[in-house]
């Protein structure tokens, strides 16, 4: 049986982004299995049928293959920097569904048949409500990172990337401020290192990397 949980990820899903961020800020040691999307191992689709990642294997062979689910499992191991206080349920499933929404339109217009542009700007509506939030403290429930703020970056971040020009041009400067500081952040470097897609036999890799175990 193995001795640490088993994570199914993959590096530029905002949906993994967000579960390594919670694993890797309470240092709480897992086995990084790297999947490639067109290739998903079998291990991987066993323990999670639906087939996408991040999927979390614990221990004892419970599965938790929902996001926010992992990220809440993980700060409940360790929470040394109190990100569990720092939650708005209300604005990540606004991120979760209309914003993600539209952001899978704009930024794969031919894939979905939709008009980026229409989309793009239904997006712009929550990244003002973003803002305003960030105009008090600088962060989005309160003047330090919290749950929110890693649940939310990842997909502001994807958003941002489809035309940076056009995000920098926004009169958004809080929020351009706060996505900046998190993709500056040291805890982002740590979970976005470029490791091969995982195969069966592959020597184990551990994340965050270095993590005792205890």
């Amino acid at each position: 049986m193995p001795i640490d949980p088993i994570l199914y990820s993959f590096r530029r899903c905002p949906y993994a982004m967000r579960a390594r961020l919670a694993l890797a800020i309470g240092a709480t040691r897992c086995e990084l299995r790297e999947v490639k999307l067109s290739a998903k191992p079998q291990a991987m689709l066993d323990a999670s049928p639906k087939g996408t990642v991040p999927v979390l294997v614990l221990p004892d062979s419970r599965v938790i293959d929902e996001s926010l689910d992992i990220m809440h499992w993980a700060l409940a191991q360790s929470d040394p920097e109190g990100w569990l206080a720092r939650d708005d349920a209300t604005l990540i499933a606004t991120n979760d569904g209309p914003f993600k929404h539209d952001l899978d339109r704009y930024k794969y217009p031919e894939r979905h048949g939709s008009d980026a542009v229409e989309h793009r700007e239904k997006g712009l509506d929550f990244l003002r409500v973003l803002d305003a939030r960030l105009v008090a403290d600088g962060q989005l429930c309160g003047d330090r990172p919290g749950l929110a703020d890693a649940a939310i970056f990842p997909f502001v971040r994807q958003f941002a990337a489809v035309d940076r020009d056009w995000f920098d041009g926004l009169p958004l400067r809080y929020l351009q401020r706060w996505l900046a500081g998190h993709l500056e952040s040291d805890l982002f470097a740590t979970v976005m290192l470029r490791k091969k897609p995982w195969s069966e036999g592959d020597p184990v890799i551990h994340f965050p990397a270095d993590t005792p175990r205890s």
